[in-house]
């Protein structure tokens, strides 16, 4: 049985056996780099356009983020500090996913002509 990303950043799983731990991360890392590399967001009306960029923005700070921690999973001396760093980058996602969520959202909304 495979574990998730989230399981495998908790700490009883990182002394277990670091060198599995290592390869197990950054295997899980692939596809939460190609999922936020296949996101563009739809830029729509004017007023959705600024957010859509600044998620584009986001985005390209996350990957930026990921790479790097990516690269460090193999080397770095403390993997708790790492371990801490991956968790909050998934957070960081999370709520840039729900951003673009909503901007998705907003469009529709005004296509249909949902406000009030």
């Amino acid at each position: 049985m495979t574990a998730s990303l989230d399981d495998l950043l908790r700490p009883q799983h990182v002394r277990d056996n670091l060198g599995a731990w290592r390869w197990s991360v950054r295997r899980q890392l692939v596809p939460v780099r190609d999922r936020l590399r296949l996101e563009h967001p739809d830029r729509g009306e004017a007023w959705l356009s600024a957010r859509a960029s600044r998620a584009l923005r986001e985005r390209d700070e996350l990957l930026t983020r990921l790479n790097t921690l990516a690269s460090q999973v193999l080397v770095a001396p403390d993997v708790d500090d790492l371990a801490d760093r991956l968790n909050r980058l998934l957070v960081d996602i999370a709520h840039h996913h729900q951003r673009v969520h909503d901007l998705a959202y907003d469009d529709v909304e005004l296509e249909i002509g949902g406000s009030e």
